[in-house]
């Protein structure tokens, strides 16, 4: 950490004139030192990047993860089925307690100035974003960590979970007993190593305002070339990766209208486009009629649940009545044109713990009626609220609920005041989607706790104590059997209604080999394996 911060304008300047001899043309085609034109992937995304430094991101999103993922390096590479494979690590190991971890790290790593990365690196990245004085956005994802509060924060006179077992091991100590697996399918999009020995002295509270991330340095597989903010980024493949040299020059990022993307891939102005060059059922015919290869996802990358009020719809009877009176079927097919599988479970099907997940329940609106009349319900009307997509959906749930004398009105708002009306309980009922991940807690975790509490439960105790018992449990078998039991009380309690799981269509690039399109939907790309063609 002997290097001054001025080097680092200095660094940058020389990766882009040595790149691209001065900048991108207009249509983004980059030129080489000699003139001749380099291979270059044209890549389309959606969504901007709100900023190039990755503890500093305000939304947040996915599309700006994508962009972190290839300028920065993270611990493993989460494949859609849920399993992972060596990044910044090349191995790891949990402690038979479950509370520590270690990760061997490659020691072929490098940033994109040389220097080796080490132990060290990462320890001093998450002390830096655990500093209380530093403006860290997201930084409740390092609470799992011992030492910090439940901000993630470190606690002054707490050791810190974090560590340096030698030059190439990382220790991370938890909190709560968490396999290094759990860990990393839970957080790994969230941790990227920053080169720390470029920010010896820089002051935690003004650290994201530092010149380094107008051009930043890390040790992903790709370097950073040039920025038009909100517009385009260009980068250079990183040939000493440790993985391996990607098989083009520059990736170049540009920003475009959604509904333009498919068009733009057919027309041959872009090679791919994230996420996972995703494409709906009704694109389909377009893109094949056009010549390109349309795929079907192998695991699913949305899961559509019912939101409902607890404080609203207190009995456990009325929430069962409304997921019987429910065509799970026709709305699925409605929905996903026949790539969905209905759910009783948030449980993914690809899940390790698919096994544990309750069965879809077949409609029986007799049955409901019975539950509705056991229960005493009085008539009364409940409202259903949703996004303007979705108000079709809305209206088939509507008429089903009908059938068995349960009366909704529907209304249609944003996704942000939706969200909020039943955050506040303005609603009894809402329809929303969420990206699924493979542990069996991804959903519930998050939704029954005393600081989200979207379901208005009256008492929490039963779900958190469960969902305690299964975090400390390390035994597989032992595991898996905790799991079925908090999802059958979810079956009888239900404050939610899983509805289905969607599977996505990619449109496979004509120019780039050896994509791996369905992990896209994990925010991590392999472009250390892709070909131009």
């Amino acid at each position: 950490m002997k290097r001054l911060l001025s080097l680092v304008l200095a660094l940058a300047l020389t990766f882009t004139l040595a790149a691209c001899g001065g900048g991108t043309s207009e249509a983004g085609t980059v030129p080489t030192e000699s003139g001749a034109e380099a291979v270059t992937i044209h890549y389309g995304i959606s969504n901007a990047w709100d900023a190039l430094m990755p503890y500093n991101s305000v939304s947040g999103s996915n599309y700006a993860r994508m962009v972190y993922d290839k300028i920065y390096d993270r611990l493993a590479y989460v494949h859609a089925d849920g399993t992972l494979s060596p990044r910044a690590a090349k191995s790891w190991k949990g402690s038979e307690d479950g509370y520590t971890a270690l990760f061997h790290l490659d020691e072929k790593a490098a940033f994109h100035d040389g220097t080796p990365v080490t132990a060290e690196h990462w320890v001093e990245t998450f002390t830096l974003m655990t500093d209380p004085t530093c403006p860290v956005l997201g930084r409740g994802n390092f609470s799992v960590f011992a030492g910090t509060d439940q901000d993630g924060c470190r606690v002054e006179g707490e050791t810190f979970g974090v560590e340096a077992a030698d030059d190439y091991t990382l220790k991370l100590t938890f909190k709560s007993p968490t396999t290094p697996e759990d860990f990393l399918l839970d957080k790994n999009r969230e941790f990227y190593v920053l080169p720390t020995h470029l920010l010896e002295g820089a002051d935690p509270a003004t650290l994201m305002e530092l010149d380094l991330w107008k051009a930043p340095v890390g040790s992903g597989p790709c370097k950073f070339v040039e920025e038009l903010p909100g517009s385009q980024l260009t980068l250079e493949a990183n040939k000493d990766y440790q993985l391996g040299a990607p098989g083009f020059d520059y990736l170049v990022m540009t920003v475009m209208d959604k509904s333009n993307l498919l068009t733009a891939l057919i027309a041959g102005d872009l090679d791919y486009y994230a996420i996972g060059g995703s494409l709906s059922a009704e694109d389909a015919p377009l893109a094949e009629s056009s010549g390109v290869t349309v795929l079907e996802g192998t695991v699913p990358n949305t899961f559509f649940e019912l939101m409902l009020n607890g404080d609203s719809i207190p009995d456990a009877r009325v929430r069962r009545a409304i997921e019987l009176a429910l065509d799970k079927e026709l709305l699925c097919e409605q929905s996903t044109h026949g790539l969905g599988t209905v759910a009783g479970s948030s449980i993914s099907p690809e899940s390790p713990y698919a096994d544990a997940a309750v069965p879809a329940a077949e409609r029986d609106v007799e049955a409901a009626k019975a539950l509705l009349t056991e229960a005493g319900y009085d008539g009364r009307s409940y409202t259903l609220v949703c996004t303007s997509n979705r108000s079709g959906l809305a209206a088939l749930m509507q008429q089903n609920l009908a059938e068995a004398g349960i009366n909704v009105t529907i209304e249609t708002v944003d996704s942000a005041a939706m969200f909020a009306g039943m955050s506040d309980g303005t609603y009894d009922m809402g329809i929303a989607s969420h990206t699924p991940g493979a542990l069996p807690l991804w959903f519930t975790e998050s939704r029954l706790s005393a600081t989200n509490n979207i379901f208005h439960v009256a008492d929490l105790t039963p779900y958190t104590d469960r969902v305690q018992a299964i975090r400390a449990e390390t035994d597989p078998d032992a595991r898996l059997a905790l799991v079925a039991e908090l999802d059958e009380y979810l079956a009888q309690e239900r404050p939610f209604i899983p509805l289905w799981f969607g599977t996505a269509l990619h449109a496979q690039s004509p120019t780039v080999a050896n994509i791996d399109y369905p992990s896209a939907s994990f925010s991590n790309e392999n472009v250390w394996e892709w070909i131009k063609e």
